[in-house]
């Protein structure tokens, strides 16, 4: 077994027997059916036994997939900020969390329509224990992050995840997603975790892990979608550590909110990519040579970009509103967009419940409260 076997994606060389493997898997006719509704099913069988590389796959396939999720749940994507971005190079993407799997789809949809080099996205082995869906991600370029271990093998797992990426980076000239917290953002404050910045830097080998950082071509971005699909499964959790009690997940609840995510209405989404970090790390080496300060100051600079250039909707400026019970933002939405917004809180939640209308409410409107201490809404 290879150094990295137990994370890693499927090499290209592996692909064709992977897909041939599922190629009668309910679950990937029930994928091709969706993508290609009016395909019969011997067409795309046929064309997935062509299939010999990951960006065979994710150009053909998963693309289209992607494409028809945004037809049947939302009202488009827009991104800016891609042409900062050179062709055939690889970047470090740290970006905020929002949706298991949408997050970095769409990003490489976008990244792939703009001819530039795709990701290898970091994700939970606790998303993928289903035989098929491991399989499937593995086709699509993730590898995995290994949860729940006890603290020395967590170690071990840190420092072999950090190795990968810095090949990836450094010698395969392959783009990186990494989220910038373990797991999804809950309850709308998107702050990056100096613990994911510190498993990085265990990648750094003999750099100095700015220099590493700086090597690596930090780029933050920003995914905001206008209605969360997975916003009522947020609550129960929510709603425990609001009561300071620990949250125990349901059974199959990770495998539900992938596809609530999937097949949830989503409305607008919009994706930022930030700038390259590059005089920002000058400036954190000349401010620090303490190494937990400059983690930290790094964090703050990315959490700095993704703060400041999130697309804000009418959901979250009315959620705001209801919650201070003012009219502060009156003027970024109508009307019938408020009804809609309270329609759904209506029908998502109990209303009559303090605590969970509190905690719904200020899912969408902390990225409000965070953006207004950077002066950027106007």
């Amino acid at each position: 077994m290879q150094k990295f076997d137990a994370i890693r994606p499927y090499y290209d060389t592996e692909i064709n027997a992977a897909i041939c493997e599922v190629l009668h898997h309910p679950m990937m006719k029930a994928l091709m059916n969706f993508t290609f509704p009016d395909v019969a099913d011997e067409v795309w069988k046929e064309q997935l036994k062509k299939t010999h590389s990951i960006r065979d796959f994710q150009c053909n396939f998963i693309y289209h997939s992607v494409q028809q999720v945004l037809r049947n749940s939302a009202e488009g994507l827009s991104t800016s900020g891609f042409e900062k971005l050179e062709p055939n190079t690889a970047y470090l993407f740290i970006s905020n969390h929002r949706d298991i799997i949408l997050d970095t789809s769409l990003l490489n949809a976008a990244l792939f329509e703009h001819g530039l080099v795709m990701t290898a996205s970091a994700i939970g082995d606790n998303l993928v224990k289903k035989s098929f869906l491991k399989s499937l991600s593995r086709m699509n370029r993730n590898f995995l992050v290994q949860r729940g271990l006890p603290p020395r093998e967590l170690l071990q797992s840190s420092k072999l995840m950090s190795e990968y990426i810095a090949r990836l980076l450094r010698r395969e000239n392959r783009s990186v997603w990494i989220a910038q917290r373990e797991g999804r953002t809950k309850d709308g404050n998107d702050a990056t975790h100096p613990g994911v910045l510190k498993m990085l830097a265990m990648g750094a080998g003999d750099d100095h892990q700015l220099h590493y950082f700086k090597k690596a071509r930090i780029v933050p971005v920003a995914i905001s979608y206008e209605y969360d699909p997975t916003d009522a499964l947020k609550m129960p959790q929510l709603l425990a550590e609001a009561n300071n009690e620990k949250y125990i997940k349901e059974k199959n609840e990770d495998f539900m909110t992938l596809l609530s995510g999937i097949m949830g209405q989503k409305k607008r989404i919009h994706i930022h990519i930030g700038k390259t970090l590059d005089t920002e790390i000058d400036d954190i080496l000349a401010e620090t040579d303490n190494t937990n300060k400059q983690i930290q100051a790094l964090a703050q600079k990315i959490d700095d970009s993704i703060i400041s250039n999130y697309r804000l909707w009418p959901t979250n400026f009315i959620a705001y509103d209801l919650l201070n019970q003012s009219a502060a933002f009156t003027h970024k939405y109508t009307d019938s967009e408020k009804q809609l917004f309270e329609r759904r809180l209506e029908l998502r939640i109990d209303a009559n419940d303090p605590n969970q209308l509190q905690s719904f409410l200020a899912m969408y409107a902390n990225p409000v409260f965070n953006k207004l201490k950077y002066g950027t809404i106007e």
